[in-house]
């Protein structure tokens, strides 16, 4: 991320406007960096000294968030205070990541006061990635980028 961000010029990139998106196992690991606020070692570089926390961040179907039997977030798991705006996605007939590890990193971030956004799709199983399909999920690249919109993260597009 900070070294995303010190090549931000050059990459023709925002610095101010960079995210993460996590599928599964993935989604754990958007959890992580949006919710680790500093790095676990000193500056070696300009790279270093830049922000590593993410200004968005995607988790679809997360995984390796929850433990049961209640909405606890797995040990290890911490919500940061200033964790970015957070768009989750979730469908109830998925058969590997339970809808509680979305449900729980949701509640979470929501009592902490953290932005986000959760939509639960009945059906779409998981991997659903962002392919087409006669489920409502297919909706999803349409509605992140409304998403993305509403929070500065990208320009309001005109159709």
């Amino acid at each position: 991320m900070g070294l995303l961000r010190e090549q931000a010029q050059t990459l023709g990139v925002d610095l101010h406007k960079i995210g993460v998106i996590g599928f599964s196992a993935g989604g754990r690991m958007v959890a992580e960096i949006s919710n680790t606020p500093k790095r676990s070692y000193q500056p070696i570089d300009a790279a270093d000294r830049r922000s590593s926390r993410p200004d968005f961040a995607i988790a679809l179907y997360p995984r390796h968030l929850w433990t049961g039997p209640g909405l606890t977030l797995m040990p290890g798991v911490k919500i940061a205070a200033n964790a970015p705006p957070t768009f989750i996605v979730q469908t109830q007939d998925d058969a590997t990541d339970d809808i509680r590890e979305s449900l729980t990193y949701y509640l979470a971030l929501s009592l902490a006061k953290v932005p986000v956004e959760m939509h639960l799709f009945a059906k779409g199983g998981h991997a659903f990635g962002l392919r087409a399909t006669d489920n409502p999920v297919t909706n999803l690249p349409d509605i992140a980028e409304k998403w993305l919109v509403t929070i500065g993260a990208l320009p309001a597009v005109r159709r």
